[in-house]
């Protein structure tokens, strides 16, 4: 029993010293609009084939497609592109009614996402897609607890070309969800799902050439808005009280991609003039030999 203890005592020791997980960083909002981050690596460069040498940089921007509310915290959805090709999708996050921002979830390479629902204030969805020629491979990133934590739930699981439309849910298991598959198929371009699992597995329900009807669509809320501002070339979060007043803006130029530099190349050797050859010993003649004798051999 003392190989028990001994494990039982090496587990403790490990629960005491496993560190805690680093808290976010946080952007502090100070009334200027926010940069986000955009670190492009080479490996984001090489994956996505872009031509961003280091004289001809990339310009990578900041796109906002939709925000949602829940009580003090504000959730705001999008992507990082460049002119060409979308980078990686974005999902940003306050606690304190925009005074910080944080990304509770990490960014997908090659994604955007877009609509965002919460049925109350613990369970929240966001829908997203993977960006090629076309939207494929749609998804939801799920929560739990309020949009501390989200994971990722695909809807097929295989790739395919297609896009969510809607989504809907009546409480935090039943849903439903719409796809526009962007051609026609045997049965037709849409599909329509339904889950009764929060979103974790989704049951095909019908497929129609024609757009299938819509249900628990959301009216905008009429005192707060997001909008894209020239003047500031930036996204502002805006609340009507009285007058429009900015909540959080944040700058739509992000930053850029740029291929490393190449290292500089080597100097070339110098240049050796050519000694003229060495002029060799002339060779000695043999030595010349002897005559054989005619003197008759001893018997």
């Amino acid at each position: 029993m003392r190989w028990l203890a001994a494990l039982a005592v090496g587990l403790r020791i490990t629960a005491q010293v496993t560190p805690e997980p680093s808290p976010p960083t946080r952007l502090v909002n100070t009334g200027e609009p926010l940069r986000i981050a955009s670190p492009c690596t080479e490996e984001d460069i090489h994956a996505l084939a872009l031509t961003c040498p280091p004289e001809h940089p990339c310009p990578v921007y900041l796109e906002l497609s939709e925000f949602a509310r829940l009580g003090q915290k504000i959730f705001l959805t999008g992507n990082l592109h460049t002119e060409t090709t979308t980078l990686m999708s974005i999902l940003l996050a306050s606690d304190d009614e925009g005074k910080t921002w944080y990304e509770p979830h990490e960014r997908i390479r090659s994604a955007g996402l877009d609509q965002i629902r919460f049925v109350d204030f613990e369970v929240g969805w966001v829908a997203g897609y993977i960006v090629h020629a076309l939207p494929r491979d749609p998804f939801l990133l799920i929560t739990n607890d309020g949009g501390r934590s989200w994971r990722r739930r695909p809807i097929w699981s295989e790739s395919r070309i297609g896009l969510i439309e809607h989504f809907y849910f009546e409480d935090r298991n039943h849903g439903w969800l719409w796809i526009d598959r962007f051609s026609e198929g045997e049965a037709g371009r849409y599909e329509f799902y339904e889950s009764k699992t929060g979103g974790e597995s989704w049951m095909l329900r019908q497929i129609s050439r024609q757009p299938v009807p819509r249900k628990g669509v959301q009216e905008p809320n009429p005192d707060w808005r997001l909008r894209a501002d020239a003047q500031s070339k930036s996204y502002r979060l805006e609340r009507r009280q009285g007058a429009w007043q900015t909540v959080a803006s944040f700058l739509i130029h992000a930053g850029e991609c740029r291929e490393a530099e190449a290292p500089p190349a080597a100097p070339p050797e110098p240049d050796v003039p050519e000694l003229p050859p060495v002029p060799s010993e002339p060779k000695k003649p043999p030595a010349p030999r002897k005559p054989p004798s005619l003197k008759p051999r001893p018997r």
